[in-house]
């Protein structure tokens, strides 16, 4: 049986140098993101994901930490705190909390925010049954590779190894008892303890497709902020969804033969009017087959965008994926790549929007890319699909799920 982690650690001492002048007078975890304490998000999203436990290790102002908190009857957390001086570092944290700390743990850095599947890197971690698994993500100048198996096999702390192409961005899944083992010394470096098990090669790493989110310096801040920001933003598919679909195998090859599904402006209109924007998802693999050109396939979608546009309905981008099912690229549905490019692009947090679709394989890409989905269509078409996979709610046509989405925004996207 599977152990889920149930606490959370999250390392809160530090000064905060590079985001200066903020933290002269607020802890860095506690700078506001459109009216809210950043720590508060990080810990909310591990609440989503069923972690309600917390330790908050604090240091440098860590009274403001604790004041917001530490009144249990305003969260349905249970948080606890662990104090120490603001020189010491992460290390020293972690040893002197140990006996608060629970076996199997979370631990977090305050100034980072991604997306996180905790059934992902649970499974991830149990795969390799390795004391500590790091969540990484590519960046040119890394400072940890990773060989073909998913183990961490250099911590280049000087950044100097040419296959050191990621960089670990907390949301780690780690063991105490075995951890514990490599404090030598109890006053170090949380980095230096990972340098350490990597060179014992009890490290392994989940590589994140999509990037995060900093607020360790003012322009890292400035996007995290228009990401954690209230963005009313609705995914959807083209064909089937928004225009009559065709047999499958065949496509739209020309402006003239795309056709408006009844209602559906109606729908888009109704939602953009209340503020919400569009983004179009679809896989058009008839380009890859010869059966629709590159150059016909833009004047669809400029043409599609266009008559929106003359409604007020904004689409924000229409993303499209061309290859052909067995090319084996990252962007086709079921799997993520657009999404995941729409996110990046746009500033928006995929965990809290919607991918509406007609085709269970819709379902699918939204379950991949850690966003939620509407289905268009007969309950029957869904039996084939896991439980994770199941769309929020199903209906007829796009008309009849707009209540389901501005439930959904309300309930969500505004807490």
């Amino acid at each position: 049986m599977i152990n889920n982690p149930k606490q959370a650690v999250i390392l809160c001492g530090g000064r905060g140098t590079r985001l200066k002048p903020l933290t002269d007078s607020t802890p860095k975890p506690m700078v506001k993101i459109n009216g809210k304490p950043f720590l508060h998000y990080l810990m909310e999203q591990l609440s989503d994901e069923g972690v309600k436990d917390f330790l908050l290790l604090t240091g440098y102002l860590k009274e403001q930490i604790s004041s917001y908190f530490g009144d249990a009857n305003n969260f349905d957390w249970n948080i606890q705190f662990s104090e120490g001086p603001v020189d010491w570092d992460t290390g020293k944290r972690i040893w002197e909390a140990r006996d608060k700390i629970q076996e199997r743990f979370l631990l977090l850095y305050s100034d980072n925010f991604s997306s996180f599947n905790l059934s992902k890197l649970l499974r991830h971690h149990e795969k390799f049954d390795f004391p500590l698994t790091l969540t990484l993500v590519k960046k040119d100048l890394g400072n940890i590779s990773i060989n073909n198996d998913g183990i961490v096999k250099n911590y280049d702390k000087q950044r100097t190894h040419s296959d050191s192409i990621y960089v670990e961005i907390g949301y780690m899944l780690a063991e105490l008892r075995p951890i514990l083992q490599f404090f030598k010394q109890p006053d170090i470096s949380f980095t230096s303890i990972i340098s350490q098990m990597v060179d014992a090669k009890k490290v392994s790493g989940l590589i994140k497709e999509d990037g995060y989110y900093s607020i360790s310096d003012p322009d890292r801040l400035a996007l995290t902020k228009t990401y954690l920001s209230n963005n009313k933003i609705v995914l959807i598919d083209r064909d089937g969804t928004m225009s009559t679909g065709l047999p499958r195998g065949e496509y739209v090859s020309k402006w003239e033969y795309f056709e408006w599904i009844p209602k559906v402006k109606e729908a888009m209109k109704t939602l953009a009017d209340k503020g919400f924007k569009f983004i179009v998802i679809s896989n058009q693999a008839g380009v890859a087959r010869g059966m629709i050109s590159p150059g016909e396939l833009d004047i669809i979608t400029k043409n599609m965008e266009k008559e929106l546009a003359e409604l007020s309905i904004k689409v924000l981008q229409t993303y499209i994926c061309p290859h052909h099912w067995d090319d084996g690229c990252s962007c086709r549905k079921p799997k993520p790549g657009m999404f995941y490019q729409a996110s990046e692009d746009w500033l928006f947090r995929l965990d809290r929007t919607i991918f509406i679709g007609d085709d269970p394989r819709d379902c699918q890409a939204a379950s991949n890319a850690g966003c939620k989905s509407i289905f268009l269509g007969n309950q029957e078409e869904l039996l084939g699909l896991k439980d994770k996979e199941l769309p929020m709610s199903t209906h007829d046509n796009l008309f009849e799920s707009i209540p389901s989405i501005r439930e959904f925004f309300n309930r969500n996207a505004f807490q």
